[in-house]
């Protein structure tokens, strides 16, 4: 069984949602299910920090596009910070590096 923890904190442009641990097919509806409860407002930034993430399969990335479309849905941007370089190297394989914008860390992504 995985383990996943989700962390949210607040900055100036928006949520910061932290995700520790393994993004998988047993816990990639729990990150679903907390960022769709996120009231996002036109003009913020969701941040979601990949930077403890561990694992990521196809089910994670798929939570990480339904996370983009609920937060354009909104009209608020979205991007990832600290990737890990093997969770970087399957966005950049699959194409997802030229869909979020990517930051070196949740301060680099947070800065207006």
């Amino acid at each position: 069984m995985s383990s996943l923890t989700l962390t949210l904190k607040d900055a100036a442009t928006g949520p910061v949602l932290e995700i520790i641990g393994d993004l998988d097919y047993d816990s990639a509806p729990q990150l679903r299910e907390r960022v769709t409860a996120l009231a996002l407002q036109p003009g913020q930034r969701l941040v979601l920090d990949l930077g403890r993430l561990r694992f990521c399969d196809s089910s994670g990335l798929t939570a990480l596009i339904a996370a983009r479309a609920h937060a354009h849905a909104a009209r608020a941007d979205i991007a990832l910070a600290a990737p890990p370089a093997p969770t970087l190297r399957v966005l950049r394989i699959v194409g997802l590096d030229q869909v979020f914008p990517l930051y070196p860390d949740s301060e680099a992504a947070t800065r207006p």
